[in-house]
């Protein structure tokens, strides 16, 4: 074969070879429509299911659109921010909505209320730099509504009614000092509360508002009685979710007048029940919802779960979350997905049995294929049996892929199936990622969660290489391909992993970690001291076990990082200072460890900003094709 020929043979496999790669890099979905933030959002119907309430962009900021489900010409937008975004809002009664345009904890307290009729906005009082909790049940009584705000201390919040007309707010109680919730009763009276020393917890009751609370029942911060809302007819019997006597929070209706537990209504032998399924609007259990591989309810109230059963009918038996009812149960608002659909929100008329698609949650992505979120388990070194999630790439063989771990952020949380946007990014690039639910991970029962106490730098690290380990030992994972990365305190998790253990990961991202559990406690907000004692139970304390700090702080290990960091942080972050980053990677640097860092001033804990949540993976994609593939 003539020389001419081979090299025009080698030029076609070359076009060919260029042609397959431009190909495959132009299926790639792009990383801004993963993190597209919805044009509309936060649907709410009001009490008579005549008109629905959202926020919609005008002007590139948030406001609140009306529409008419009678009449859609009298559809129209409500607000008019032009400078600031409107950042949640509710139905006062089917005529008013009230809202609030305060854009950070930093910023003043703004609240407004707004006829959806006349248009006419009322400011509630002056703006002040203060937080305000929303008693529920929402009743307005004397055209006003019950709030708690730390205004006259920033460390506790007492209870004031304020008015929808702009009076003076009324102040009804003050915070002893020890109150960390108020529960409203369907008549718009205080009548529970919930005191804490971070060590113990109690409820108080009361019959009215003239009497004095009185201490029901205490029990130690393992032990909990979470109050849900009243049973309908009764001023102290109440719906609670109770680990009392049990490992698992069990349905119970409970006697607030007594401190005792009337019954138990329903319960899970394995998981605990989620605080979800308390209908403020019916003053009812609609029903009870907890999550093994994925949220099941059980369902008390007949309508609502026929009206359950024809709407997933009517989605392809999707899942679905109710977001919202009218009072008469005849219109609801709720959202469809799946793990590999973000899916959408929809008005359903029960009468008409029709269902109006209201938005999609990300239409960019909504048909395009995605990666299923399979449950696992495994065991650990110790024999305790650990719950995950693992996602594979399409279209490879599940051997010897790249590996991206996530722990979760907490450790008081827990990761759940649903569609996750980051989890699709990374594995639409290639890589396999697995989630677990840790030690220390709520919803497993009382003690697998006690279990994780001041476990961070231990038992908690081992259930996360534990699962790594298995991979490695299934053929799933590249040993020399896997990356640990997470937000908050799975950021602290691969800073920990980077530091004490470097040979088994190719690198490491931390989104917000904690570097310095010291200064972690230093920077608790005023209106989180009731909980100090509590967190020196879970992670320790810096002053007596100061020993324990040092030896599980990243930022005093930096000299055993031998892997690539890539280092993301917001300078208003509350929990994770940018100090702590900043120090933390100069010691990097002075090791001569490869270190990229962002730092976003204007962000908080986890960024907000389109523009910023883009520009942030788009720079971890390069990361992770640098250190993994």
């Amino acid at each position: 074969m003539g020389k001419l020929v081979l090299n025009a043979i080698a030029c076609l496999l070359l076009l060919i070879g260029v042609g397959c790669t431009n190909k495959s890099e132009s299926n790639l979905i792009p990383v801004q429509d993963f993190f597209a933030i919805p044009e509309k959002t936060n649907f709410k119907i009001s009490p008579d299911g005549k008109q629905i309430a959202y926020l919609g962009l005008e002007n590139h900021c948030k406001n609140i659109f009306i529409l008419n489900l009678e009449d859609k010409s009298k559809s129209k937008q409500l607000t008019y921010q032009a400078d600031m975004n409107v950042q949640y809002f509710f139905w006062a009664n089917k005529d008013k909505i009230v809202y609030s345009n305060t854009q950070s904890p930093e910023d003043s307290l703004r609240l407004f209320a707004i006829d959806v009729h006349t248009e006419a906005s009322v400011p509630l009082f002056k703006p002040i730099k203060r937080r305000l909790r929303w008693v529920n049940p929402i009743v307005l009584k004397d055209n006003s509504l019950l709030a708690a705000i730390n205004e006259r201390d920033s460390s506790v919040f007492d209870i004031y009614r304020v008015f929808l007309d702009g009076r003076p707010k009324q102040l009804l109680d003050k915070n002893p000092g020890n109150v960390i919730s108020w529960y409203g009763s369907p008549d718009g009276e205080v009548r529970l509360a919930l005191t804490s020393d971070s060590v113990e917890e109690s409820i108080l009751y009361r019959p009215n508002q003239k009497t004095p609370f009185k201490e029901i029942v205490t029990n130690d911060f393992e032990t909990n009685i979470l109050p849900l809302g009243f049973v309908k007819g009764s001023s102290s019997k109440i719906y609670a979710l109770s680990n009392v006597g049990r490992d698992k929070l069990t349905l119970v209706e409970y006697d607030a007048s007594s401190g005792t537990e009337i019954k138990e209504i329903f319960g899970h032998p394995d998981v605990d029940l989620n605080s979800t399924g308390y209908s403020n609007e019916m003053n009812e259990m609609v029903y009870a919802g907890f999550a093994l591989n994925k949220e099941t309810r059980v369902f008390f109230n007949e309508k609502v779960k026929q009206v359950n059963d024809r709407i997933r009918a009517k989605v392809d038996q999707a899942e679905i979350d109710f977001i919202d009812r009218d009072s008469s149960l005849n219109h609801f608002i709720f959202k469809s997905y799946t793990d590999q659909n973000p899916g959408a929100v929809y008005y359903y008329n029960v009468a008409e049995d029709k269902l109006i698609k209201l938005a999609d949650l990300n239409p960019k992505i909504a048909n395009r294929q995605m990666s299923a979120m399979e449950p696992m388990t495994y065991q650990t070194r110790d024999g305790l049996t650990i719950q995950g999630y693992i996602t594979y790439p399409l279209h490879k063989d599940r051997k010897n892929l790249p590996v991206v771990v996530i722990p979760h952020d907490g450790p008081n949380g827990r990761v759940d199936w649903g569609f996750q946007p980051e989890v699709q990014f990374l594995a639409s690039r290639g890589y396999v990622v697995f989630q677990m639910n840790y030690r220390g991970s709520v919803g497993y029962g009382k003690k697998f969660w006690v279990s994780g106490f001041k476990e961070w730098g231990g038992k908690i690290q081992n259930d996360i290489t534990d699962g790594v380990m298995l991979l490695i030992h299934e053929g799933i994972a590249d040993r020399n391909k896997i990356a640990i990365m997470g937000n908050g305190f799975g950021g602290y998790s691969a800073l920990y992993a980077a530091c004490f253990n470097s040979s088994l990961y190719a690198c490491a991202i931390s989104n917000s970690g904690y570097t310095n559990l010291f200064t972690y406690f230093k920077q608790v907000p005023p209106y989180f001291k009731p909980y100090v004692q509590f967190y020196y139970q879970v992670v320790g304390n810096p002053e007596t076990e100061s020993d324990l700090f040092k030896a599980i702080s990243p930022v005093f290990h930096s000299d055993k990082v031998k892997i690539p960091i890539f280092m993301v942080q917001g300078g208003r972050d509350k929990f994770s200072s940018v100090n702590d980053a900043n120090q933390f990677v100069q010691r990097l640097k002075n090791n001569n460890v490869p270190v990229q860092y962002i730092v976003k001033d204007d962000e908080g804990r986890r960024f907000k900003n389109e523009e910023n949540i883009v520009s942030y993976y788009q720079e971890l994609e390069v990361f992770l094709n640098k250190y993994l593939k």
